[in-house]
């Protein structure tokens, strides 16, 4: 029993060790509406639920897997979801679990074969494009939260990685989006892997905006394309489609031959939000007005159901009647952000966060969704600070001790300069006047455990709050 105990008490306190460094930022977007009903617990609750459900950390060479609806799996979406979720978590055990797995499984292209049997053995061959996007975003946040000068350079890995997508996923001379590396293009495409804000991210991070920008047109082009060419109601676009809008006619496996709004088409409303959300864009705009209207079409966000089909007649489950589905629900409610009536806002965050599930697809989306609606998706590029920047000035300043819990002690910074401080990604969370410049004494009692920089008009520090 003493062992027991000992043992259960060990688990414990590594589980809390491990978690404590996780951290939400509940950033403000630039455009849309955020929703004023979430609670200060919500987003580490969602996300810990989904880490002790399918993070696995047993692979061997410190690798970790996420599991699929059977465990004994893992696809590269999903590996590439964990990264986003632990990325923006501040999860950094984890995340870099999860990209050496990745890394582990590449092909010759240098993307993620897609489905792995366990933590070893490859079970379906090359790459689907929705994980080298989600991954590429989650290298360059955890490049700005983790730094890059230790074993892992995240911004080059993502440099790398927005490389091969460029050269094998993406259609050449086209700009159309492919499912994969080894396959699709104008014959074939998956509106639901479309993601234009980040590939405005790409074009700013690599200095390649050009060729991003033409994906984004193309983008939208066949977005457009898909909603006329098939008289679709709302933004319900096809789960598959030609990049003339049309059906493709490759994909007979699919449901309905890809020609519904089901489990593939279901997370577009999410990922054009980002490019709203981020940036403003027109386009994007118009995309998720449709899928509102829509929304308050069927009497509001509580009687959305799992699947459409383009006209707008709901998709019957196994029981012959529609069901209600997170993936779904969450979706919808990423793009009601759209909406300028806080209620609607409101009423859509409280349908997401009351419908859970237990089913991979469905959870791992809830929380990236929640994540969404919270600011916690937020653009990478907007951090104002990060250790690139830090280690590019010339340091003359002193901050001391560092780490501190609760006191900082600065020296060399100008009298009379106005200092602010900026957490891991870069929003401001202090700003004080220098009223001593040899010693002043700044109170950090109040700000959470983590990675902050000082900023001045010509000096930056970078310390850690204990």
């Amino acid at each position: 029993m003493k062992t027991f105990l000992i043992c259960l008490f060990l688990s414990i306190y590594c589980l809390v060790a491990q978690n404590s460094a996780i951290q939400f930022t509940n950033a403000d977007y630039p455009f849309g509406s955020k929703p004023t009903n979430v609670q200060s617990n919500d987003l580490e609750q969602a996300y810990l639920d989904w880490k002790n459900r399918f993070a696995d950390t047993n692979c061997s060479d410190g690798r970790a897997r996420v599991k699929f609806d059977d465990p004994n799996f893992s696809v590269s979406e999903g590996i590439a979801y964990g990264m986003l979720l632990s990325a923006y978590a501040n999860d950094k055990e984890l995340f870099d679990g999860l990209w050496k797995y990745y890394k582990s499984h590449r092909n010759p292209n240098g993307v993620m074969h897609w489905k792995i049997n366990g933590c070893n053995t490859v079970d379906g061959q090359n790459g689907a494009t929705d994980a080298e996007l989600d991954a590429a975003i989650a290298l360059i946040i955890a490049g700005n939260r983790f730094d890059n000068s230790g074993t892992i350079n995240y911004h080059e890995d993502a440099k790398e990685l927005i490389a091969a997508m460029k050269q094998h996923e993406v259609e050449a001379n086209t700009y159309v989006l492919k499912p994969g590396d080894a396959w699709g293009g104008s014959n074939n495409t998956n509106p639901s892997y479309f993601a234009p804000g980040y590939y405005k991210v790409y074009g700013e991070f690599t200095n390649d905006q050009q060729f991003w920008n033409n994906v984004i047109v193309k983008t939208y082009e066949v977005l457009n394309a898909n909603l006329s060419t098939n008289n679709a109601v709302g933004g319900l676009v096809s789960d598959w489609c030609k990049a003339d809008g049309t059906y493709s006619d490759i994909v007979s496996w699919a449901h309905n031959a890809g020609k519904s709004y089901y489990y593939d088409a279901a997370r577009t409303p999410w990922r054009i939000a980002t490019d709203y959300l981020w940036f403003g864009e027109n386009n994007a705009k118009d995309y998720l007005s449709k899928c509102q209207n829509f929304v308050t079409g069927v009497g509001g966000i509580n009687n959305i159901t799992a699947g459409y089909n383009q006209d707008g007649t709901q998709i019957s489950g196994n029981s012959g009647t529609p069901y209600k589905d997170v993936v779904f629900t969450g979706a919808f409610s990423s793009a009601l952000m759209v909406s300028t009536n806080q209620n609607i806002v409101d009423e859509a965050y409280s349908a997401l966060k009351s419908q859970t599930s237990t089913a991979y697809f469905a959870n791992t989306l809830r929380v990236l969704y929640m994540y969404t609606m919270s600011g916690n998706l937020y653009n990478p590029n907007t951090a104002v600070l990060n250790a690139e920047k830090f280690n590019s000035e010339k340091i003359n300043s002193i901050a001391y001790p560092n780490p501190s819990s609760e006191k900082l002690h600065l020296t060399n910074f100008d009298l009379g300069s106005i200092i602010k401080i900026y957490d891991s990604v870069g929003k401001e969370v202090m700003s004080v006047s220098v009223k001593n410049e040899n010693i002043d004494v700044l109170n950090i009692s109040t700000l959470s455990p983590g990675v902050y920089f000082i900023k001045s008009k010509r000096k930056t520090i970078r310390f850690i709050r204990k």
